[in-house]
């Protein structure tokens, strides 16, 4: 078992100094075609994809069938151009400084018709010496070549053995060979994404001068002595030292709440210079430490740390300390093989519940602040406390990281390499190297990283032979694999930051991984590390179907975006049914409509209207039932295995599944839409992340009642059983079962009962005609959603008659209350306010009772005569 810690650096401000000078070169540059037949402005940072539609020269990408029409702009080659005028005398200078922070991807950099240097990986930063080259007025290019042609060229010159996959299938409509370029892998194509292998200045560029030394970057992470009960702070600082002789001067470090100020003498010798530092934390004053959404606060500590060097060099920089441990918990468990897998933070276990993050969008710059927190405020919003930023898209932008600390959500950070193999020449390895060591200096700062993992799924594709590889080549393979993941990224990893623990893949058998050699012979094996699991074709209800594995890191089902999503820019009415071009292009996971359908029909009757869009808009509502029903099933699975071992499986203490958001409109694994909207799945979510929950199953015809608790105390609730008959609104039976104490942070079992019992005793009911429902409360007030169990499969019940749902819509600040009455008993009921940004307190629910109020939180200005025009209330029973 090993401690790994770590502490914050949250928000940069820039510091000040009176040798250093900077010159932001973003806004307004001009772009140009391989060939110079189109010249346009553009925005940096931005894509030339984004600056064609902005010139109004192209439609929206997203627009139907634009991922092809537009395959053009990826193919060509783009130069964007600037000329500017510095503002301030440059010979005043020692030296000058151009710096890219994100190049996509494949360029030449020309200054003043130099050539300076050029770029490769759109993941690192790069640093370009023009002191001898810059004037007053300066003329900077970057020569871009198309990222297609190049991954093409370096496949061929790859001869001696294929690294594959060379292309995608052909339902994503994708481009080959994206693993040999250090770009975002699914901008090539994924199968919920598009391609749009993007070029531009993705990320800010400047200019910077200096004179006697300069601070290139500066972070820290913590130790902490169990010894003494004391924190330690480890802050690594990088210079670049200009003056021909050496600089003298201290650092103070002051973190004023934590009654921390210690001073530190510098002696700089010329060249590039590492200063590290080991601050004590006064061990006198209480540390508050850093929690997980919904374990605790998210404390932090303002720290300044002030440079004074010779010459008048002052620089400052100011950062929101965190302070917490993080462990993975890899030991034996009693009555199963293999090890346990699960986080301990500040020495308490954790069940990590959450999503798996994807680009928020193929383009960008159109990812905002705003976009961020609406779709992370979300994950909050729906009980999560961890996401996975998945290795097949992009290091997130540092907001991203921020806005997690303050939110107090965990991340598994990936790094990017997913479902592909990687060739290993020395040119491909530097770029990786670069690539890791700055991303590792850029966020190893933050708390809500918790996890390091090497890649998505690769171990997996080769030991599992996804890319059919002959037995007498895979030795070749793993060599390559091991190379790169573990003598080199792993270890890039152990020495540069040791406060947080390292995984070489996902799905792992972690250090059984270790002992097999790197790989493992069973990269799937529910006694070690994490899974990822999906089945379409099973019965998604059955419980059995799922594994009982130590962390469940991927799972899940496909449903369809709501129909305001698809409506809106992005179709046409020509467009609007199941199995139009439109769909079947949209649909890029092979055969996933059917799939969907093949899940529905099993427990549902599908949609029979002969009206064409309502029958589009009805199987679009029942997808999204049926995702949401699965997910729970399975997420509820998992969450109530988290304290037994059965059949020597189980304490599973993680449930992440697949995915959070969509990077357009289309059918995906998501719970949020393109643009924010809460799918079904997301209110389901809500529910089935709640700290403390009733979780509902069948085994043998008996049936329990799992009491689960993420709290940080032991609990006394008392457990509510209600039935009903599909064909009245007041319930047949109700027990209330004496109390129970739930103890923190498990899972136990609070009430079993052969169903026919339970049926019986309830009078006049049989598994078609009845439904249960269940939660948990103590005298003063309910402690849990209200969970259910479906007896029966919903196209088998008996009784259930359509239900008539009004709504009345009242204003009570900023918020509205929609006071609902039904006829009958609703399943399933679900409002829907069209495009009006917003996201309601429960959705998606069983309307058992006559009525019921629910919120609506709007995310922009509206008004009650808006949402009431855009109202649409839907129940299962308005599609049979």
């Amino acid at each position: 078992m090993h401690l790994y810690l770590l502490l914050l650096l949250a928000l940069w401000l820039e510091g000040s100094t009176a040798e250093e000078r900077s010159y932001g070169l973003g806004g307004r540059w001009s772009i140009r075609s391989g060939n110079g037949s189109l010249e346009l402005s553009g925005e940096v940072p931005g894509c030339v994809h984004s600056a064609l539609f902005q010139q109004g020269l192209i439609q929206d990408p997203y627009y139907r069938f634009n991922d092809l029409n537009y395959r053009w702009i990826s193919l060509d080659n783009w130069t964007y151009s600037k000329t500017f005028k510095i503002p301030f005398d440059i010979s005043k200078w020692q030296k000058v400084n151009l710096i890219f922070e994100g190049v996509d991807t494949v360029s030449k950099i020309l200054f003043n018709n130099i050539t300076i240097g050029a770029t490769d990986n759109m993941f690192n930063r790069y640093s370009f010496d023009i002191t001898s080259l810059v004037r007053d007025v300066n003329c900077l290019e970057v020569r871009f070549q198309s990222a297609l042609s190049y991954a093409a060229q370096r496949s061929r010159a790859h001869t001696r053995y294929r690294v594959p996959p060379e292309c995608p299938p052909s339902v994503q409509k994708g481009e080959c060979h994206v693993n040999f370029v250090r770009k975002e892998q699914c901008s090539f194509s994924w199968d919920w994404g598009p391609s749009f292998p993007t070029q531009g200045i993705w990320k800010d560029v400047r200019i910077e001068a200096y004179n006697i030394c300069h601070l290139n970057y500066f972070t820290f992470s913590p130790t902490y002595d169990n010894s003494a009960r004391e924190w330690n702070l480890e802050i690594e600082s990088s210079f670049d030292v200009v003056s021909s002789k050496s600089v003298g001067g201290k650092v103070i470090v002051s973190i004023p709440k934590l009654q921390t100020n210690q001073i530190y003498n510098l002696e700089l010798q010329p060249g590039e210079r590492i200063v590290e530092l080991f601050v004590k934390i006064n061990k006198n004053v209480t540390v508050e430490t850093w929690w997980p959404h919904g374990h605790g606060n998210q404390t932090g500590y303002n720290m300044t740390v002030l440079f004074e060097l010779d010459g008048g060099v002052t620089i400052e920089k100011s950062a929101k300390v965190y302070f917490r441990t993080v462990e993975l918990i890899e030991e034996p468990i009693k009555g199963s093989p293999g090890l346990s897998f699960y986080f301990k933070i500040n020495g308490f276990p954790i069940f990590l519940k959450g999503s798996n993050w994807i680009p928020a969008d193929a383009f960008q710059d159109r990812v905002t602040s705003d976009v961020l927190r609406l779709l992370l405020q979300s994950a909050v919003d729906a009980n999560m406390n961890t996401l996975r930023v998945w290795g097949g898209g992009i290091y997130e932008q540092d907001e991203f990281y921020q806005l997690c600390d303050e939110l107090g959500i965990m991340i598994w950070q990936d790094f990017m390499f997913a479902c592909a193999l990687y060739p290993v020449d020395r040119d491909f390895i530097d770029s990786v190297r670069a690539e890791v060591a700055y991303q590792i200096r850029r966020l190893k700062s933050h708390p809500s990283i918790i996890i390091w993992s090497g890649n998505n799924e690769n171990e997996a594709a080769l030991m599992t032979n996804w890319y059919h590889i002959s037995p007498v080549d895979l030795h070749t393979y793993i060599n390559d694999y091991v190379t790169l993941y573990v003598k080199n990224i792993r270890e890039m990893v152990l020495a540069g930051d040791k406060s947080r623990p390292f995984i070489i893949s996902s799905p792992t058998n972690g250090v059984e991984t270790i002992a097999e050699g790197w790989v493992s012979h069973d990269p799937y094996s529910n006694y070690f590390g994490d899974v990822h699991f999906y089945d379409y074709f099973s019965d998604c209800w059955d419980w059995k179907v799922f594994p009982k594995a130590r962390f469940a890191s991927e799972y899940g089902y496909q449903s369809w975006p709501s129909f305001s999503t698809l409506e809106k820019k992005v179709s046409s009415k020509k467009d609007w049914s199941f199995n139009s071009k439109f769909s079947l292009h949209r649909q890029h996971h092979e055969d996933g409509n059917k799939q969907m359908l093949h899940q529905a029909q099993l427990h549902f009757k599908l949609p029979q209207s002969t009206d064409p869009l309502r029958a589009f808009k009805d199987t679009i509502y029942l997808t999204q039932v049926m995702q949401a029903q699965c997910v729970k099933t399975e997420t509820e699975f998992y969450r109530r295995s988290r304290s037994e071992i059965v059949n020597k499986k189980g304490h599973t203490m993680g449930a992440l599944y697949w995915q959070l958001n969509d990077i357009w409109q289309a059918p995906s694994w998501a719970s949020l839409e393109y643009g924010g909207k809460w799918k079904m799945l997301h209110y389901f979510a809500r529910r089935f992340f709640a700290p403390l929950l009733p979780v509902g199953f069948e085994d043998q015809s008996v049936f329990h009642v799992y009491g689960v608790s993420d709290l940080h105390s032991d609990l006394r609730v008392m457990l509510t059983v209600r039935v009903h008959t599909w064909s009245s609104l007041e319930p047949l039976c109700s027990l209330a079962t004496k109390g129970f104490v739930i103890r923190a942070g498990k899972a136990i079992l609070l009430y079993k009962e052969p169903v026919s019992s339970l049926l019986r005793r309830c009078g006049h009911c049989t598994r078609k005609s009845c439904v249960v429902s269940f939660y948990l409360s103590n005298d003063l007030e309910l402690l849990s959603p209200i969970n259910h169990h479906f007896l029966s499969s919903l196209k088998e019940a008996v009784g259930l008659r359509r239900a008539h749902i009004t709504a009345i819509i009242s204003q009570q600040g900023d918020t509205f209350v929609f006071d609902l009455e039904t006829s009958a008993v609703a399943p399933f009921v679900w409002l829907d306010v069209g495009s009006i940004p917003g996201r309601f307190s429960d959705n998606g629910f069983l309307m058992t009772e006559k009525t019921r109020s629910i919120s609506f939180y709007p995310w922009k200005p509206t008004s009650k005569s808006e949402l009431e025009r855009s109202l649409r209330v839907t129940s299962l029973t308005d599609i049979y």
